[in-house]
């Protein structure tokens, strides 16, 4: 019998232990060594060649480094790594008198987390590792618009309540001493204050209840009635 396919195989005779090749199919030796086998009683013993550890190891690692590097979970991983969480909102003017913006004001805001140490944070390192945060708001309806940014804390009042304050400045392109309709701002950089009381619906999503107030403190000359916006956002945390 001819075999194209053969595992390893042993037979001792005579004190010699012999290295012989057996057929993967039929498991039978071919007949040339089966008669060297067969003769004086020889006990045959079939040792099959066990994969090694290190090979093992090595597919796994293989593996696990395909996984890693799939366009999908490398793409998850960045945005995780880049982002903390993006969030969406809507408000409305709160202003009283002729401050009083008209329209609503549609927002986004990207917050990210650099500072943080991770895993979970005593009081002392939630005052010492604040997000950072960068968001625009945009006037629908002839209201001021708003580039912004900023340093955010956040605290928990249960599992799935929090409150979250906001301190940073913004860029607007309303009127500084025009006297037209709608707030004088008297500088267009403006400090401005934020903050919400939220909601975690899931891990990730989150709905809150927000306000937003932005003014120059008197730091400058000029009209500072100041933007103050009340509404409700949707965040997605990373």
């Amino acid at each position: 019998m001819e075999c194209s396919s053969c595992k390893k195989a042993s037979f001792t005779k005579a004190g010699t232990h012999i290295l012989v090749p057996i057929c993967k199919k039929s498991g039978q030796i071919p007949h040339a060594l089966n008669r060297i086998a067969g003769t004086g009683g020889v006990k045959v013993q079939v040792r099959f060649k066990q994969p090694r550890l290190t090979n093992l190891i090595r597919l796994g690692l293989f593996s696990t480094a395909l996984v890693f590097s799939s366009p999908g979970h490398q793409s998850a991983m960045a945005a995780e790594a880049i982002f903390d969480e993006l969030r969406f909102g809507t408000s409305a003017s709160i202003n009283g008198g002729d401050g009083r913006e008209s329209g609503i004001f549609p927002s986004a805001t990207i917050f990210f987390d650099p500072l943080s140490s991770g895993g979970t944070a005593t009081w002392q390192q939630s005052i010492l590792e604040p997000r950072i945060y960068l968001g625009t708001s945009i006037g629908a309806g002839g209201g001021v618009d708003q580039i912004y940014g900023g340093f955010s804390w956040t605290a928990d009042i249960t599992d799935r309540f929090f409150v979250e304050l906001g301190l940073g400045g913004t860029v607007h392109n309303g009127n500084l001493d025009s006297g037209a309709r709608g707030p004088d701002l008297g500088c267009r950089l403006l400090f401005r204050e934020q903050v919400a009381v939220g909601y975690r619906v899931t891990d990730n999503w989150r709905i809150l209840a927000t306000a937003d107030h932005s003014s120059h403190a008197n730091l400058c000359d000029g009209p500072n009635d100041g933007l103050s916006h009340a509404g409700l956002a949707i965040g997605y945390k990373f």
